[in-house]
């Protein structure tokens, strides 16, 4: 097959030989090498913003840097300014790769990248997927996203699809009907993986364990599946290898910086979340901003090494996490991603739970029989819950007995829920479904 996807992001002037070749070279370090590498990274990155950003300079309040936890955490209100006014001299939205944030965390903007930094994400993603044998060039994707409904939105989207060798299962209506159409591409086509949002991908899973099929005994070609964008349960990820009968992987990535963390498949190290150490230093922070130790709960802030066009220098991208007791700087580990920082219930007693919280309780009385296919916690008043759910017949009295006793006991008593029985749920413009929301 002729190589369309290097060649539509050579055309579009990213330069993927220089990229490929200089993160083999990062690859390629020695733990002291490596060291070095990012300590100069840094102070080179942090320097060009100074001097050539004013939008930054200006956030910084300064024009030389000597200590690292003196620079600002930057967050996504920072960024809330019209693109041109963070642009750095010599960059514009035409010599630079411009897109927008998903805003799944609530507070999309738009950001841009220099175009040798975008190459560079690009060839840690072809990297990556070589560990499961995917090459962006061949191998045939089944792409479970959303998609613009405009026209040309529509069309710009689905030539992407036709450079890039995929096949897009759009995921804004889920019934079964339609998954069973979804099904029928999966006996005609030769599909080498899988990659998505998880939400989606496991109810077709949860689709294919309704009717007894296992995915590969009908598309034997399938070699792995990649999930991202949303959490991924240890029960979902056993109902994934049960119902496609190959490996699933857990993708953590965000549009403005680049694939975060990503499942290893080293000896000794599978399906550990390795985090990307070649183009991203990731810290994670207390609430004062200061650095807790590996093992503890903190917000994962990330700087982006190699951005000249737009400054990522300490960005809270929003999310909780915990580093691995033995992360090292060259090999740091995501031991657990908690979810996103505005996901958080404040309770009537004070208390402060993450949404998940929820989640882990309802998800897991719920989904005993199978009947419930997926829902959404939302928190309406400080006392008072709402969990839309979609479902085969609706929740009985005893299982709703069994959620509020078990929501008591892992929270607190005098909780209000209501449960509302839907078709289907409200996904984002993108396709994405947010799990836990507050309304207050």
């Amino acid at each position: 097959m002729f190589p369309l996807f290097n060649l539509s992001l050579q055309l579009n002037g990213f330069p993927m030989k220089e990229a490929k070749a200089e993160l083999r070279k990062i690859v390629a370090l020695s733990e002291k090498e490596h060291e070095i590498f990012v300590t100069n990274k840094k102070v080179e990155i942090v320097n060009f913003h100074l001097q050539n950003n004013p939008f930054y300079k200006d956030l910084a309040g300064m024009t030389t840097f000597t200590n690292w936890e003196d620079l600002p955490v930057l967050n996504k209100k920072n960024l809330q300014k019209p693109l041109l006014e963070r642009l750095s001299k010599g960059y514009f939205p035409k010599n630079s790769y411009v897109n927008k944030t998903s805003g799944s965390g609530g507070t999309p903007f738009i950001f841009a990248k220099d175009k040798y930094c975008h190459a560079l994400t690009w060839a840690s993603n072809i990297y990556r997927f070589g560990w499961y044998g995917i090459d962006f060039n061949t191998s045939y994707q089944a792409r479970f996203y959303g998609i613009p409904m405009d026209f040309m939105g529509n069309q710009k989207e689905r030539f992407k699809d036709f450079l890039t060798n995929r096949f897009r299962f759009s995921i804004f209506d889920l019934s079964d009907e339609i998954l069973e159409g979804f099904l029928n591409h999966f006996r005609t086509k030769k599909f080498d993986y899988i990659n998505g949002y998880t939400s989606s991908i496991v109810l077709f899973a949860k689709f294919l364990q309704k009717k007894n099929i296992v995915l590969t005994a009908i598309c034997p070609t399938l070699k792995v599946c990649m999930v991202t964008s949303e959490m991924l349960f240890e029960e979902d990820k056993i109902l994934l290898e049960k119902q496609f009968g190959i490996p699933i992987v857990n993708e953590y990535g965000a549009s403005e910086l680049d694939l975060i963390a990503f499942q290893s498949r080293s000896v000794g190290t599978e399906g550990e979340w390795q985090i990307n150490s070649e183009t991203l230093f990731v810290e994670i922070l207390d609430d004062n901003n200061q650095l807790v130790p590996n093992g503890i709960a903190g917000r994962i802030v990330i700087t982006s090494l190699f951005n000249k066009a737009h400054p990522f220098i300490r960005y809270d991208i929003g999310d909780i996490g915990i580093l691995d007791e033995k992360s090292t700087l060259q090999k740091p580990i995501l031991k657990k991603l908690i979810g996103r920082t505005n996901d958080v219930a404040i309770l009537a007693s004070g208390k402060k739970s993450p949404g998940l919280t929820f989640y882990y309780v309802t998800k897991s009385i719920i989904e005993d029989d199978g009947n419930v296919k997926e829902f959404v916690i939302k928190q309406t008043k400080i006392d008072t819950f709402e969990i839309e759910y979609v479902s085969e017949t609706e929740l009985n009295l005893a299982q709703i007995k069994k959620i509020e006793e078990a929501i008591t006991l892992y929270l607190e008593p005098n909780l209000k829920f209501s449960f509302l029985r839907k078709k289907s749920l409200e996904r984002s413009n993108r396709g994405k479904l947010k799990q836990f929301k507050s309304m207050l």
